[in-house]
């Protein structure tokens, strides 16, 4: 049957078979529904950088199956993730809508894990970027995180200067927040906003969506999987290895973790029941509450994937079987309330969720 997909400008009905990839509109760049997230190959992930040939199994595999959206960052190794991406890509560069970030390493001053979005910074950002991933333009380059001592306005001016020499393709933002969003959007046009987005995650539902939908802005949900708690694979801490950051966040620690694991059975409960995997219903959760308005772009969700893929019926958040039930709508969160060591940037904390990481990495204003 015909679905809709897509932005405004290209809302036409389109009949497409049973599990193939969907595609839409950031803006003006036209991405598959479902993106992959390349971090965990690199950084932060149990496992990571530890078997780059598997990673790049991964990458080809996600082609194959029409993934066009890659997103990484300078940060990831710091700079191994791109690098790693650049060797994955030879030959086929041009199937590929790249997504990087500049913004959390500071080149003139104090390294990796500092903000510094000031536009010779940028400057020297891109040119490394370029050359780790092995091309002449990037499709979309976030600034990773805001920069308070950087005004947004001269952030967009700077990457709008390498729009117009062709380096870049188009502009985004990650964890910003509305105003900052629309002080970015008056300079240059900002294709696509990356924030935390889930069925864990749902801050961005009360000020930020609305904002993305009048500005005509695309959404990038990252962790659209709970940092993997939402796919039920994920039972103990004792599965982290030493470097893996979950071990620290809230999310995983103590009576948090317990009543996270709640919720993620439900999650579980309900695909067993529509005959999906828990993964593909958190995907699906995504999809309708980012897209409430007919003028909004449809999301690109970019679940992050180290090892490849399943077959292809697994990959689709639609791919439930003809005869199981009609997909309910996935139990609503709990009640908003804080708790102790639930670190969040905004009033929303869910109880038991930790949903934002510690400070410079909060949505910002």
């Amino acid at each position: 049957m015909p679905r809709w997909g897509g932005s405004e400008k290209s809302r036409a009905p389109v009949t497409r078979k049973k599990g193939e990839m969907r595609y839409i509109k950031l803006r003006d760049l036209e991405v598959s529904r479902i993106g992959l997230g390349a971090m965990g190959m690199s950084h932060g992930y149990t496992g990571s950088g530890t078997d780059d040939a598997e990673s790049i199994r991964t990458v080809h595999r996600a082609l194959d199956l029409g993934v066009t959206l890659i997103d990484t960052a300078e940060i990831y190794g710091p700079y191994t993730n791109e690098e790693l991406l650049g060797r994955a890509l030879m030959g086929r560069r041009d199937k590929v809508v790249l997504a990087t970030k500049f913004g959390l390493v500071s080149h003139g001053g104090d390294g990796a894990w500092n903000l510094d979005s000031s536009p010779a910074n940028i400057r020297t950002a891109v040119e490394g970027s370029l050359k780790r991933l092995g091309t002449d333009h990037i499709d979309l380059y976030y600034q990773h995180r805001v920069d308070p001592d950087t005004p947004i306005e001269d952030t967009a001016g700077a990457v709008g200067e390498l729009i117009a020499e062709g380096k870049v393709r188009a502009f985004g933002l990650s964890e910003a927040g509305p105003d900052t969003i629309r002080r970015a959007h008056a300079v240059q046009p900002v294709t696509a906003v990356q924030s935390e987005y889930s069925l864990f995650t749902r801050g961005i539902e009360e000020r930020v969506l609305p904002a993305l939908r009048e500005l005509n802005v695309g959404l990038v949900p990252f962790s659209p999987l709970g940092r993997g708690m939402l796919t039920g694979t994920v039972r103990s801490t004792d599965q982290f290895d030493e470097n893996d950051f979950r071990r620290d966040n809230p999310r995983f620690t103590g009576e948090n973790f317990q009543r996270n694991l709640a919720l993620a059975d439900q999650v579980k409960a309900l695909a067993d029941e529509v005959g999906a995997t828990p993964g593909q219903v958190a995907l699906a959760g995504c999809w309708p509450r980012a897209t409430t308005s007919p003028r909004s772009p449809a999301p690109s969700g970019c679940p992050g994937w180290r090892r490849t893929p399943p077959p292809r019926p697994s990959l689709s958040p639609r791919g439930r079987s003809r005869r199981s039930p009609p997909c309910r709508r996935p139990p609503a969160p709990p009640t908003p309330r804080p708790r102790p060591g639930c670190w969040s940037a905004e009033p929303h904390t869910r109880r038991g969720v930790a949903l934002r990481t510690p400070p410079p990495f909060g949505v910002t204003p």
